[in-house]
């Protein structure tokens, strides 16, 4: 039987430069694991992203791409893959252009999850550092509107007046050269929902709980940049993820349906990990959503779509596959691995 061809397309961090830039793509270790994985069954063709990545894939031919790549900058970076593969005609794993882009975009991504009655916590977008924001309840918490990975948000990201968010916000204008997200900081526990799947056959993946009490103390209880890249790293891991988290039926089900129906409103395919906080009440809001979760294989990375993954009884191996797999589905393809 002739072995399926999927080109592997990533991007890979160089080690040079402000490491804060490139913290979104990855390392060769993670790269050669999810290659490892998919040739277990597939033919595969790594192909890091760039300027070259469309000749590439012309001399690939391959029957399906493992889209991996994060892109470079910019609120479109992570749809530039998707979009090429679009007017290539290649299938993907993956969310399509728009979903990226609308998932990337935090404001968008709340705009669109309240059109959809989701609750997710007030917030305005800054342009300049002299705006008003008198309308938003303090705390808030400010971050780059369009970063993932904890980029931007650093240790101090909470606000508790206007002055001090006006201060935050125009140093990331400054910094990152885009608007700045300021949203009302919610106090209660955090957690993320990992799902795989499509339409009406999406599985839910065990909760994760982002333990605060874990974060040294004096430290704020969110995982800022320096709590998830700098004090937990795989030479000194925190033991910072609860999997499966301990929360009662009840908070479970509300949790797992307010991820299902941000997943199916942002028309998100294939997988994602979608971000949950608790407001002072104790009711979940959508903070953000990730269509491109990370892959980290070690669990000392805590890279939480894996996590979630072992709690369910599922291997890297598997893990990697299934997101093919359910891909491969979507085109009609099932029968090719």
């Amino acid at each position: 039987m002739k072995l399926l061809r999927v080109a592997f397309i990533f991007n890979l961090k160089s080690g040079a430069g402000e490491a804060e830039a490139e913290i979104e793509w990855d390392t060769p270790e993670t790269i050669s694991a999810i290659e490892q994985a998919l040739s277990v069954n597939c033919r595969v063709i790594p192909l890091e992203a760039g300027e070259n990545i469309g000749e590439g894939l012309k001399e690939a031919r391959p029957d399906i791409v493992f889209n991996y790549a994060e892109g470079v900058f910019g609120e479109m970076r992570e749809a530039e893959i998707p979009a090429l593969l679009e007017s290539m005609g290649l299938p993907y794993t993956g969310s399509a252009p728009d979903a990226m882009r609308n998932c990337l975009n935090k404001a968008r991504t709340k705009t669109i999850l309240r059109e959809h009655r989701i609750k997710t916590p007030d917030f305005t977008v800054v342009h300049s550092a002299d705006e008003h924001l008198d309308s938003l309840r303090f705390p808030c918490i400010v971050k780059p509107v369009w970063e993932g990975s904890s980029k931007g948000i650093h240790e101090g990201a909470v606000a508790g007046d206007a002055a001090q968010a006006r201060k935050l916000a125009g140093a990331i204008i400054n910094r990152h050269r885009q608007p700045a997200l300021v949203e009302t900081f919610l106090p209660g526990r955090e957690f993320t929902v990992g799902i795989i799947g499509n339409g009406d056959e999406l599985m839910v993946l065990p909760l994760i709980e982002i333990d605060h009490s874990a974060i040294p103390a004096g430290m704020s209880p969110i995982l800022s940049y320096e709590a998830k890249w700098i004090i937990d790293n795989p030479e000194n891991p925190i033991d910072i993820l609860r999997c499966p988290a301990r929360v009662d039926i009840e908070l479970e089900e509300k949790i797992k349906n307010i991820g299902v129906r941000s997943f199916q409103a942002l028309g998100v395919r294939d997988w994602c990990r979608i971000d949950i906080r608790l407001d002072g009440e104790g009711a979940p809001s959508v903070i953000e959503l990730n269509p491109l979760p990370g892959l980290l294989p070690c669990p000392e990375d805590n890279s939480c779509m894996p996590a979630a993954a072992r709690a369910a009884g599922f291997s890297y191996e598997e893990l990697v596959n299934m997101v093919l797999r359910t891909a491969l589905k979507r085109y009609g393809m099932e029968e090719a691995i």
